[in-house]
């Protein structure tokens, strides 16, 4: 799911749309403090979407435990889904991950994720809205 007017909100309707820390750490590149997010221990199934779009980011079976403080991901729902620019912030090195429909910032990938990807998508709960599967 994607959609086109998310991608023309101007800075104030992004303000008036998220909370002040959705709009933090989504359109100012902030990060939540480890352990404190709402999804580093959830174990439901469902679909994680973009808190500021609803583009369907990752999938609860390629959640694992990676003990960092944030719900970490082996791979994207669809690679379309999301973008990858370096980032040099902070003086570091890493790879920063965003919403490809609305530009959220989501966290950063890493490459010391377990098989089959070894990727880790290290993301904020704050960016992300669980939609929970119904059995």
């Amino acid at each position: 799911m994607t959609s086109k007017e998310t991608n023309s909100k101007t800075d104030e309707e992004w303000k008036e749309t998220l909370t002040p820390e959705q709009y933090n750490v989504c359109r100012n590149k902030d990060t939540e403090r480890p352990f404190t997010g709402k999804y580093n221990d959830c174990k439901e199934k469902g679909v994680y979407k973009c808190s500021c779009c609803g583009n369907e980011l990752f999938d609860s079976d390629t959640k694992f435990e990676s003990g960092t403080g944030w719900p970490s991901f082996n791979k994207p729902i669809n690679e379309e889904n999301v973008k990858c620019e370096s980032d040099n912030s902070s003086g570091m090195v890493r790879t920063e991950v965003m919403c490809k429909n609305c530009g959220a910032h989501l966290g950063h990938v890493f490459d010391d994720g377990p098989q089959p990807t070894k990727l880790r998508y290290c993301i904020n709960s704050i960016s992300l809205d669980l939609d929970k599967k119904t059995e």
